[in-house]
């Protein structure tokens, strides 16, 4: 609602933004990249102010429930200048979330973040994500991978990808490959039976990778044909593109 879009329309839960522009923020919660905190305010006092804004009744309730939703308790009673950049994130978080909105965006959450902060706040982002739609725009693949369910990638200000992680790394290359290892060493051909593997190859004595478009039907032909044969396997899984590989690929120039 900030800039009028130049082409198309954009609905929130149903609204158009072009013509409720007040109440699709309703339903919107956001978090961006340089998170506007009121440093000199403590966090309940914060909170308090942002769901004023929301015209929340019962705010007192809320903050308290919102406070342990995002796990702030332990440093609820500080200033907000007080608090580690995890910490603030989830005040950010807090703030976006106060008023129950149906959609959440998030631009880079866990940027300058240490490591335990980031795994705290994915687990965060997950949680969320069980009740609501959460758009999460990171240059962080590793973080993506980890935490979103569809992907939609952007070049030049166009989708260029827009699919389940899973089926992207499949798409960009056509194939996924499964890695087995068994206790017996086994050939590439004793494996050249299995039907969908365009290509076996030997890795080791005992293990090999096959290479296909059904890598799930691969394994299964694997498991029934250890059976047959009494071979043991030790390992088996399924080995796909990284996220990176398949962004460079649709975004190279």
């Amino acid at each position: 609602g900030y800039l009028n879009a130049d082409a198309g329309e954009i609905n929130v839960c149903g609204i158009k933004v072009s013509k409720e522009n007040i109440e699709s923020k309703k339903k919107i919660g956001y978090l961006p990249e340089a998170n506007p905190l009121y440093a000199d305010m403590y966090v309940r006092e914060y909170l308090h102010f942002t769901g004023g804004v929301h015209q929340i009744k019962n705010i007192k309730e809320r903050t308290e429930e919102i406070i342990r939703t995002v796990g702030l308790s332990p440093e609820a009673n500080k200033k907000i200048s007080q608090l580690s950049k995890g910490y603030k994130q989830r005040v950010g978080l807090a703030a976006a979330l106060i008023h129950e909105p149906e959609v959440l965006i998030l631009d880079e959450p866990t940027s300058g973040l240490d490591p335990n902060q980031i795994i705290e706040i994915r687990s965060l982002i997950k949680s969320l994500s069980e009740n609501k739609t959460v758009l999460f725009s990171s240059h962080i693949l590793q973080e993506v991978e980890a935490i979103c369910d569809r992907v939609i990638i952007i070049n030049k200000g166009n989708i260029v990808a827009d699919d389940t992680l899973i089926n992207l790394q499949k798409k960009n290359t056509g194939a996924a490959s499964v890695n087995v290892e068994f206790r017996e060493t086994i050939s590439a051909e004793q494996l050249s039976q299995i039907k969908g593997a365009d290509h076996v190859q030997q890795l080791s004595g005992t293990r090999l990778q096959l290479t296909g478009a059904e890598p799930e039907a691969i394994r299964k032909q694997l498991l029934q044909l250890s059976i047959e044969n009494n071979w043991n396997i030790v390992s088996l899984q399924n080995e796909s593109n990284s996220l990176e590989d398949v962004f460079r690929g649709l975004t190279a120039y």
